[in-house]
């Protein structure tokens, strides 16, 4: 085939009702109707035992409360459920039961805790970079050290870092890249679809794999809805590439809704590794167009700090292997890169504990001097984020937001805008994009620091999924990414109290109402 032709797999569409039988909606409106369904039960078999039932309710739902407020869960978390059981009593609570026993992830969770302890110091730290950072005295070391707690996150110099302000370039290096691969390739992504950008890539794919080279495709299981059939796999198998879905979901009694993988991990041979917003479908590069021009952003690394990609993709990949293999792949000499500044890649896993995005994110606005500037699609905020957000601010840091100006979803574009006023008025200033959607997740600060990875502003990404970035300390391309954020900044309107007070009522009241289950988006 020409170097422009795609290969597909005979993709079957699905329809988009298997959205809802596959959604949480679903659960909360079987569990509401099975409460109407008990009510009339009562009042019409048990019309004299009305008042014993209303006493049993209310101690039920105080037992629920007590619970909650001992919960270690997130402050807007429990103020959704409370709306919700006061609303509904006896379904809130059983689907709050069914989310918080996890029966779905249980298995998952204790095999994540295992590979990451075995892993903990398969990638060694040079004590010495430590060191150097500890010296400069301004707090970076002890971030570092945070993060490697978390897990096997070193700090690495002798990196070369590549910023690409576009889906687009990222793509050809893509491309260039897996045709100079030896001997293997691993790619890990949120969304896989086929079109114009897959095709190519698979194309590439199978053409390696009959070479020799390994190679592995992994791919969240949401994919399986409505963008792949569910034998891709077998697809894949036959054209001589391993292939699994994360997490694949099962209607209804899967709690596996809650922790999809986000991730977009591309190694090649453990020299090179991707990572960023960008996935593998034809609107990240532009190739169509489904809400204006699509603002994305992924960095490239080469040297020393590829192996942490390369074991973060092993980890995942071998969830369900039970002899799992990593030595081969982890490269012990690396090829020496001249290349100023610090890189560190790391994951953040929603079954630890820790919310490790945030950490870094919010670190790096308590810390900031001059100016934090941030690209992210969605704004949905807990209290921590929202209140360092304006604390920046009011001590004098310059703190830009850019979001999208045409939303992907519409419910949303509304929830962000229910935190607007509050940080217009702190002084955080909040820019829109106007010809399209931003998809890009990027934090970028005083000249010094980045962060370029998966991790949107918004619950899901905070809490729920499993995520990566790459954390830059002065490297070069820290330039590139401010140059590029000025250059987006010229694309945007700027959001004031006037354009607040004369948005659309009824966006108004969506974002109001759905900031009570913020939670749950």
């Amino acid at each position: 085939m020409g170097d422009t032709e795609i290969l597909t797999l005979n993709k079957r569409k699905k329809t988009g009702l298997l959205r809802i039988i596959f959604s949480r909606m679903l659960v909360i409106m079987i569990l509401i109707l099975l409460q109407v369904a008990m009510l009339v039960t009562v009042f019409g078999w048990f019309r004299e035992y009305l008042p014993h039932f209303t006493v049993v309710t209310e101690l039920f739902s105080l037992v629920m409360v007590l619970y909650l407020f001992n919960a270690p869960m997130d402050a807007s978390a429990k103020i959704t459920w409370l709306f919700l059981m006061s609303l509904t009593p006896i379904p809130a609570s059983i689907f709050l039961a069914y989310t918080q026993t996890d029966f779905g992830h249980r298995l998952i969770q204790r095999r994540v805790e295992e590979l990451t302890q075995e892993n903990m110091h398969r990638i060694p730290q040079d004590e010495r970079i430590l060191e150097t950072l500890a010296a400069e005295q301004n707090g970076t070391d002890d971030l570092c050290r945070y993060v490697a707690g978390t897990g096997c996150y070193p700090v690495f110099g002798n990196t070369e870092v590549t910023y690409y302000p576009l889906g687009e370039q990222k793509f050809e290096a893509v491309l260039e890249e897996i045709a100079k691969a030896e001997q293997f390739i691993f790619l890990e992504y949120f969304i896989v679809e086929e079109g114009y950008m897959w095709g190519r890539i698979l194309k590439l794919l199978a053409d390696k794999a009959k070479e020799g080279v390994e190679v592995r495709v992994m791919y969240d299981g949401m994919c399986e809805i409505a963008l792949l059939p569910h034998d891709y796999p077998k697809r894949l198998a036959a054209l001589g590439i391993q292939c699994k879905a994360f997490s694949t979901l099962m209607p209804f009694l899967s709690t596996h809704y809650n922790y999809r993988d986000h991730r977009q991990i591309l190694v090649i041979d453990g020299k090179v590794a991707f990572t960023g917003g960008v996935n593998l479908a034809d609107e990240y590069i532009n190739h169509v167009q489904k809400f204006g021009h699509w603002k994305d952003t992924a960095v490239r690394l080469k040297g020393e700090a590829v192996n942490s990609f390369t074991l973060v993709f092993l980890q995942m990949w071998n969830i369900d292997e039970k002899n799992p293999v990593y030595d081969p792949y982890l490269k012990r000499n690396v090829t020496a890169i001249r290349a100023s500044g610090y890189v560190m890649p790391y994951a953040d896993c929603p079954l630890d504990g820790e919310r490790v995005g945030e950490s870094v994110y919010m670190d790096i606005l308590y810390r900031a001097n001059s100016y934090v500037h941030i690209m992210t699609p969605y704004l949905i905020l807990d209290g921590e984020l929202l209140t360092a957000l304006k604390y920046a601010a009011q001590r004098g840091v310059d703190v830009k937001l850019i979001l999208p100006g045409i939303p992907d979803k519409i419910s949303a574009y509304a929830l962000a805008k229910t935190h607007y006023a509050e940080l217009v008025k702190a002084g955080v200033q909040i820019y829109e994009y106007t010809p399209g959607f931003v998809h890009a997740k990027l934090f970028v600060s005083d000249d010094a620091k980045a962060v370029v990875g998966t991790i949107n502003l918004d619950y899901r990404s905070l809490y729920h999924h499993f995520e990566c970035a790459t954390y830059l300390y002065k490297t070069d391309c820290v330039a590139d990414i401010e140059a590029d954020y000025q250059t987006t900044l010229e694309k945007c309107r700027q959001v004031t109290l006037e354009t607040i007070r004369r948005e659309k009522l009824w966006l108004k009241l969506l974002g109001q109402f759905i900031k009570l289950i913020a939670p749950m988006m």
